[in-house]
């Protein structure tokens, strides 16, 4: 099968690409160049196309390359990518989050819309996202959409316990600094592998009957409390990691008053999976627990701790 991985050189697409290779499809990765290719094994059997999205006549680019399947990562305009594959493509699968569905109303959630989004890009997206779904159902074309959770795993620095992605928070955690929760430190944080994330767009790529039409949300088998998030980390870095807890009002004004961090313990992040092992067979390979221990690893392995 011929495959193109729009974002195929990043934390997913790496992933992805690998396991593509191996089940035998001809794949081209198509990257802005900011993250070089890598070398040797699988990947001199990969095509990469440098191609910055967005830029003009990057459609036709993708358009020209022919391929059967087009999963986009970046996903960043789902309707332009559609047009131009109208006449090539049979499948178009797409990258989005969980954040886009708003503040779950349950959990495990389901992968379905929640509440409005409170994020402009992520509530941007998740409009073309339907619309393209409900364009490419009218037209009998294959469509699906992927929504993970917080990525986790080798290859990028995890979510820390200040709601970013810092290596000096990691530092601190790493020297047993307390940290500061929201009472009762029991919302709910879903790590998931990267690798795992991955699966999700190879499972839906290589079950077309059953993926075409579907938002699937992919994600771990279950989620970590925020304590217990600090917890892992503790044990991972051999620390006792203090846990202080304050009303939400004090959280959200002084402790994290942005958004976008606070939101990681405000949300309760546990995807409700059950559609896409079910439909395609997805089965996650890794906890959060192991995910998160696999990210410091790499971390250390980098040099970065």
């Amino acid at each position: 099968m011929k495959t193109c991985v729009i974002g195929g050189t990043g934390h997913i697409g790496q992933n992805l690409t690998r396991m593509l290779v191996k089940a035998g499809d001809d794949v081209t990765v198509v990257s802005s160049g900011r993250t070089p290719t890598p070398e040797g094994g699988i990947w001199k059997e990969v095509k990469t196309v440098v191609q910055q999205y967005g830029a003009e006549g990057w459609t036709d680019t993708i358009r020209d390359l022919e391929c059967e399947v087009v999963i986009d990562i970046l996903q960043g305009d789902s309707p332009a990518l559609y047009d131009a594959l109208s006449d090539t493509c049979e499948h178009l699968i797409v990258c989005g989050s969980v954040w886009m569905f708003g503040l779950p109303r349950t959990v495990p959630t389901p992968d379905e819309t929640q509440a409005p989004c409170l994020f402009d890009g992520y509530a941007r997206r998740y409009a073309q996202m339907l619309e393209t779904r409900e364009r490419a159902l009218a037209d009998g074309k294959a469509f699906t959409a992927v929504m993970p959770p917080n990525i986790c795993g080798p290859g990028k620095i995890p979510l820390d316990g200040k709601g970013g992605r810092g290596l000096e928070v990691h530092r601190s955690h790493q020297r047993g600094e307390p940290v500061v929760l929201p009472d009762p430190g029991n919302n709910l944080i879903g790590p998931c592998d990267a690798e795992d994330v991955a699966r999700g767009f190879f499972c839906a790529a290589q079950n077309r009957h059953g993926a075409s039409g579907e938002i699937f949300n992919v994600g771990s088998a279950y989620a970590l409390t925020a304590s217990q998030f600090i917890e892992t980390y503790a044990g991972i870095y051999g620390v006792s990691i203090p846990v202080e807890l304050v009303s939400w009002r004090e959280f959200e004004q002084e402790v994290l008053p942005d958004l976008g961090a606070n939101y990681h313990f405000k949300a309760n992040m546990c995807p409700n999976i059950s559609k896409i092992t079910d439909k395609i067979d997805y089965r996650p390979a890794y906890t959060p627990e192991q995910s998160m221990e696999r990210a410091v690893k790499w971390m250390k392995d980098e040099g970065l701790l």
